[in-house]
């Protein structure tokens, strides 16, 4: 179906770099691939700021919301109306927006005139009555929501009864990066002649790194040049609530288990272009997450995209992306399987080239101007839609009994919003 052209100003919401998490990479990097796909589309964002602070933000950033902060929501959606955005783009994680189950937002979605796509980086197999409430009125807001596996769709058209045809599959956006011989960058890593195993992220108890060092006395007997490089500062939360209490505890116990030497901690934030290297530098990327019920990992997509041979628990975007033949699945918390899955890829070398060949190849559904155009496509559905769909009143309230109303727009405060 031909689509007509209606898409001009579009406004992203979510977190934005530089915030340290993958939602302000991925809501960046969105609204920065739209722009570049697409220089007849203006794109602007609306960070969510979880300090006072808030963060130094670049020149697309036109409007910060402190989370906390239910008035800042309302403003937010007079902003977005006296600027005439054609088309607003949430990013929607329940913890990054106030209120209970993050129902703070519908404060600022009740109030726009424009159409609205819904990104969700989280679906729950099983939410709580107020994280359930929240999505039923995320949907009565949302045009189209966009979700990033096939398993994210079927959950929520069973759990939240939203219809197929509101669902767009999009697959989560990657740089495009060359398929390359891992040995022409590990000499900048000072890992020349070595076999390298790659983790990277912001880093937290929930990514079972510890597994990986259990399993690696059993690599090293067999192969022992490998060396796990593990890339990442630890998690903006997990410093606040108990420093670096949790790499500490990792450090300690790759000495415990004699591998102190062969574990490489990389305590860095590093820049995309610093990244695309150490993936580049990687042999086998391994993500050995603790929980199954997550539905999409950046960190995953990039590397699978890049034409890495992944070893990964079965968390459920890894058990899609990974199926036939694509990656390898260990179960979860089992460091001997870890073990025997990246020895038998490391002694079975055309195997494993052939599983980073298919990666790679389907990864290039997944670069970010094919994605960026999906997404544009996407709002100029919303477009579409938006004239003809009647939006039934309701009544909102916060859990605590205040109702989520919009007051009444006055003239001087929207002259005040664009000075």
């Amino acid at each position: 179906m031909e689509i007509e052209n209606s898409v001009h100003r579009v406004a992203f919401l979510g977190n934005y770099l530089p915030r340290r998490c993958g939602i302000a990479t991925f809501t960046t990097d969105l609204c920065e691939s739209v722009a570049a796909a697409f220089p007849d589309i203006q794109c602007f964002a609306l960070p969510m700021n979880d300090r006072p602070q808030g963060y130094d933000y670049p020149p697309t950033v036109r409007f910060e919301i402190n989370d906390w902060e239910q008035d800042a929501y309302r403003r937010a959606a007079e902003f977005l109306n006296l600027n005439h955005a054609d088309v607003l783009c949430v990013q929607h994680e329940f913890g990054i927006f106030g209120g209970e189950a993050g129902g703070y937002l519908l404060n600022l979605l009740r109030g726009v005139s424009m159409p609205v796509v819904t990104t969700l980086h989280t679906v729950l197999e099983k939410p709580n009555d107020a994280q359930r409430r929240v999505m039923t009125r995320l949907g009565q807001f949302t045009d189209r929501f966009v979700v990033m596996t096939q398993k994210a769709e079927a959950m929520l058209q069973s759990i939240h009864a939203v219809p197929k045809e509101k669902i767009d599959l999009i697959p989560h956006g990657i740089p495009d990066m060359p398929f390359v011989d891992p040995n022409f960058y590990k000499d900048q890593f000072e890992v020349e002649g070595k076999f390298v195993l790659l983790t990277f992220g912001l880093l937290s108890p929930g990514k079972g790194i510890e597994n990986v060092i259990e399993a690696l006395p059993a690599i090293l007997k067999r192969h022992p040049n490998v060396v796990y490089m593990v890339l990442g500062a630890t998690h903006p939360n997990i410093v606040a609530s108990e420093g670096e209490a949790y790499r500490s505890r990792l450090e300690q116990l790759a000495q415990e288990r004699g591998v102190g030497r062969q574990v490489r901690f990389h305590n860095r934030f590093v820049s995309l272009e610093e990244l695309k290297e150490y993936i580049d530098a990687a042999d086998i990327y391994i993500t050995p997450y603790l929980n199954p019920a997550q539905i999409t990992s950046g960190t995953l997509a990039y590397t699978f995209g890049a034409g890495k041979a992944v070893v990964s628990t079965p968390y459920w975007h890894a058990e899609e992306l990974l199926a036939d033949g694509r990656g390898v699945l260990v179960p979860f918390q089992d460091p001997p399987a870890i073990a025997r899955a990246i020895n038998d890829l490391i002694e079975h070398e055309a195997e494993r080239h052939a599983m980073r060949k298919a990666a790679y190849l389907l990864g290039r559904e997944m670069i970010w101007p094919a994605v960026a155009r999906r997404y544009v496509e996407s709002f100029e559905r919303a477009r579409s839609e938006h004239a003809s769909r009647a939006r039934q009143p309701v009544a909102l309230r916060t859990f605590d009994s205040k109702e989520y109303q919009l007051p009444a727009l006055k003239l001087d405060h929207l002259l005040a919003l664009t000075d």
